[in-house]
């Protein structure tokens, strides 16, 4: 794996030198990102926490301060035993909380604050400092905060999380506007003064509900772009699997191993391996494979999803009891005209009157007719007996049902192969939105009914159970024994391994996923599963653990196209500029490709002053085999032999360190980056 000397630790008290990052939050989140960008991008890091307790977790014996120094800590050591190089030079400084003194502990200034206000961000050096991320979880404080950000330093580049997509494209454009107001005549194109604003639930959305899904297909969306990936179980002796477009990683654990652990950064030689070259390929014997298997485009002509009727339908405003009733009573009306026709040799229309003049009692006495016709009126009759407590029945269930209109529906019976999501927060609520899109059927179970996804699955008709899902029979009316799949999301770890250990105990071969913070627990807690369910699906992802990376990148001016959990490793695709890059420029495609680091995947070739930032508007090219530079369009079946252009544009797949590699030496080869 890619290393470098990062720079000389921080003091404390020392005021931050030019260039460093600054990251308020209150969660993990903040943490998580921290980390990213002192031990993956090498970093001069202020974090800014907001002093005690956790408030939503008030047992927790550490304040903030203490839990970031601990995961720096225990991340400091993962990179001192991966032997990469990244150490960091030790300081005399404390860092509070805890009291432990470590060497990465040091490298990161750790400050405490209620509020990022103009005293709090002056003294973090926000007038020096390249980039901000602001990562609180209430939209409104990252807003108030980016606001005086911006007015003391018109050139920071700002990456602010904001649950709230519609008002962040606002909020981006007003930012923006404000930076050049306050430097007129500026180039826009060399202005570093950027603002991004990103969602952690929209990153982690997409990997979290592809747990669910049937079979081990991985679909990352990248601008336009679908590159579909799956994993593959290790091939018996004799056989060779089918490498695909490339191998993108060699899994950790195999089905020949129940007792394996899901690999993580901190896991050593039990980690998955990222973008191995074709000889760790032909040595890992026995270890599972995550393979690109097509790139494409998405379909711009597929309608979208409905998300939910405006009307209401019939199955949701009457009972299937009275429906199969109201079924029965006009067949039986049905028969009586068959009979009347038959009988009297009237015309269809004549008897289909008489009949329905009989069930509503309104027809005389058929006093001087056939005993036929006279059977029939009595039949009649007691039919239509039956028709005024139908009547009564629908209109009741249709006043209940409207009166009801706005609450939330129960799973229905009979329901089955459907997904059980466990916690309608901010993570959830996008999970279900994602689930809904690739139309899966949901079940969602929420303790409190005033969560934030609750309205919309009220909206969308989703049944939901309110209740505690560690009470039994919570699950039960949820229909877990009938599910597909259980994605346990709320904040709580203990919380989401108690439903994952009783749900399997109610199904054992149920795919599980669940949503845990702490590596090692994580690794803990998935070893005991497999072990106990050696032929069950069970995965655990954290979201600030997949979040992180996005917004790591977003700080050093780019984005990400998509993140994909390899057991708890991620794998970022982007797409780069070749200019700059001297990794790139002038190699081929296959002398470009740095193992354990990055590979290109796909280019586009059209002139930098036609070139359209949508991807997935190019036209297609293909390059018949030859390593000809193509005139335009973008190329994703690649030559191994063609040699990249600085005009051109491509599209990798890259680990967290080898992206921060490529990022790194192209900022220091561009002056002003």
């Amino acid at each position: 794996m890619l290393g470098f000397v990062p720079p000389l630790p921080q003091q404390p008290g020392r005021p931050p030198s030019s260039g460093h990052m600054i990251v308020c939050g209150d969660d993990a989140l903040a943490r998580r990102l921290a980390v990213e960008l002192r031990f993956i991008y090498g970093e001069r890091v202020t974090l800014l926490l907001p002093p005690g307790r956790d408030a939503n977790n008030p047992e927790t014996p550490l304040t903030q301060r203490g839990r970031a120094a601990a995961l720096f800590g225990r991340m400091s050591a993962a990179m001192n035993r991966a032997g990469n190089g990244s150490g960091t030079t030790g300081g005399n400084g404390s860092t509070g909380g805890s009291g432990d003194t470590n060497a990465g502990v040091e490298a990161v200034r750790i400050m405490e604050a209620p509020e990022p206000s103009d005293d709090v961000l002056e003294e973090a050096g926000i007038d020096r400092a390249a980039a901000l991320a602001l990562v609180y979880d209430d939209d409104e404080r990252n807003i108030r905060a980016a606001l005086t950000a911006r007015r003391l330093n018109p050139r920071l580049r700002l990456v602010i999380r904001l649950y709230n997509r519609k008002l962040g494209q606002h909020l981006e454009e007003l930012l923006d506007q404000a930076a050049a107001v306050a430097m007129p005549g500026i180039d826009p194109a060399l202005l570093d003064a950027s603002t991004t604003v990103l969602s952690d639930a929209d990153t982690a959305a997409p990997a979290l509900a592809a747990t669910a899904l049937t079979g081990s297909n991985k679909i990352i969306q990248a601008e336009g772009l679908l590159l579909r990936a799956a994993e593959r179980p290790p091939p018996r002796p004799g056989e060779h699997a089918d490498p695909g477009l490339c191998t993108l990683a060699l899994l950790s654990s195999t089905t020949n191993d129940p007792a394996g652990a899901e690999g993580s950064d901190s896991s050593g030689d039990e980690a998955p391996q990222l973008l191995p070259d074709e000889r760790a390929v032909a040595d890992a014997t026995g270890r599972g494979t995550v393979v690109l298997e097509a790139i494409s485009r998405a379909d711009p002509a597929r309608p979208a999803t409905r998300m939910g009727g405006r009307g209401a339908p019939l199955a949701q405003i009457f009972s299937r009891r009275l429906r199969w009733s109201a079924l029965g009573f006009a067949l039986a009306a049905v028969a009586l005209v068959i009979a009347s026709l038959l009988t009297t040799k009237d015309s269809a229309l004549h008897s289909a009157y008489l009949t329905v003049l009989d069930l509503l009692g309104m027809n005389d006495p058929a006093e001087g007719a056939s005993a036929a016709r006279q059977i029939i009126q009595i039949l009649s009759g007691i039919a239509g007996l039956l028709l005024l407590p139908l009547l009564i029945a629908a209109v009741l269930e249709a006043f209940g049902t409207l009166r009801t209109a706005s609450s939330l529906r129960r799973p229905p019976r009979g329901l089955g192969g459907h997904v059980v999501l466990l916690g309608l927060g901010k993570i959830g609520t996008r999970v279900l939105v994602r689930l809904r899109e690739l139309d899966i059927p949901v079940v969602v179970v929420e303790e409190d009914p005033e969560a934030r996804g609750i309205p919309l699955a009220r909206s969308l008709h989703v049944p939901t159970v309110i209740g505690d899902v560690t009470q039994e029979g919570v699950l039960e009316a949820a229909k877990i024994y009938r599910a597909r799949a259980l994605l346990a999301l709320t904040s709580i770890d203990t919380t989401n391994l108690e439903a994952a250990l009783y749900a399997r105990s109610v199904k054992p071969d149920l795919r599980v996923a669940l949503r845990l913070y702490d590596d090692e627990f994580a690794t803990a807690v998935y070893r005991t599963l497999r072990t106990a369910h050696p032929q069950a699906l069970t995965r655990s992802r954290s979201v600030s653990h997949l979040a992180a990376p996005s917004f790591a990148v977003a700080m050093m001016g780019r984005q990400i196209l998509g993140a994909v959990p390899v057991e708890r490793k991620v794998m970022l695709f982007a797409a780069l500029e070749v200019a700059g890059h001297p990794q790139l420029e002038g190699h081929t495609v296959e002398q470009a490709f740095r193992a354990v680091a990055w590979r290109v995947l796909a280019i586009d070739a059209t002139p930098p002053a036609d070139r359209n930032p949508d991807l997935a508007a190019l036209p297609p090219f293909d390059p018949e085999g030859d390593a000809t530079p193509p005139p335009s369009g973008l190329v994703w079946d690649l030559h191994p032999g063609y040699v990249l252009r600085a005009q051109d544009r491509v599209v990798i797949a890259a680990t967290r360190r080898g992206l921060a590699e490529l990022l790194r030496r192209q900022r220091s080869a561009v002056p002003g980056r």
